[in-house]
């Protein structure tokens, strides 16, 4: 199989159907979220670092006006091309999610998939949080999911899965290349097995994140200042069973809500 060194979010069609697949049950939790936590109606929804705009697209489907930004040009084309093909008038656009402004505020904002830690400092995730208490109105949510580093367990060091749409398939796997947890920076490998009748190739990467314990999270939340803790999931997102935080948890779903 030919292997190719690149960006994968430089693939936007890959990445679309590597996490975006199925998406059903994140749909159905960010719409109960604003149903339990939000005060007033909900109609506008935005994503910071929305990538392709899997989530943005079906939201708009189910009635609602969507927004996001992201950094990569490629990805905010795909996410706005697909938009514009089924007759939506919202729109992603280029910008860092460490710093930007929305002309309107928004009533529930979500950013689910760990993008969160691509900020590579406390100064850039701490402006992050001020933007997006800009951006969100008073008694709107803000949904964050991230893998937090436990301190009471040993961290999970790969994962698998796979997708397939049509007769496009991708096996995807991610694994731990280095933890410094001094400087808090967690290296991954990351690769998408391509196959499709005409062609089959690999795609490689590293992804270097921002590690974050559930201490080191609080704190982060609580210097913001706009943000109160209304409940925490994990990635089952089941409504009904939330979860107590604590040095055994990983995968973790903040529920904030804008104060």
């Amino acid at each position: 199989m030919d292997t190719v060194s690149d960006c994968i979010y430089d693939y936007p069609k890959y990445y679309d159907l590597v996490f975006g697949a199925d998406c059903a049950a994140e749909l159905d939790f960010i719409e109960a979220c604003a149903e339990h936590f939000a005060s007033g109606t909900v109609k506008r929804m935005f994503e910071p670092a929305c990538g392709t705009g899997r989530l943005l697209y079906q939201l708009a489907r189910r009635g609602y006006a969507v927004g996001g930004i992201d950094l990569n040009p490629k990805a905010v084309e795909f996410c706005n091309a697909r938009l514009e093909r089924r007759g939506f008038d919202d729109r992603a656009q280029v910008a860092d999610m460490s710093d930007f402004k929305q002309r309107r505020k928004w009533d529930v904002a979500f950013n689910t998939i760990n993008s969160f830690r691509h900020l590579s400092s406390e100064a850039a995730a701490h402006a992050h949080f001020e933007s997006m208490g800009r951006a969100i109105r008073k008694g709107g949510l803000y949904l964050l999911g991230i893998h937090l580093s436990p301190t009471s367990i040993p961290p999970s060091e790969t994962e698998s899965w796979s997708a397939r749409r049509g007769h496009l398939s991708i096996n995807t796997h991610l694994w731990t290349l280095d933890r410094d947890r001094r400087r808090r920076v967690e290296r991954f490998g990351i690769r998408f097995d391509v196959r499709s009748p005409t062609k089959q190739f690999r795609i490689v990467d590293e992804l270097v994140l921002r590690s974050y314990t559930a201490p080191q999270m609080k704190r982060l939340l609580a210097r913001s200042g706009c943000w109160e803790i209304a409940e925490t999931y994990d990635f089952a997102y089941d409504i009904e069973t939330p979860i107590e935080v604590d040095g055994s948890c990983e995968d973790v779903v903040y529920v904030l809500r804008r104060v």
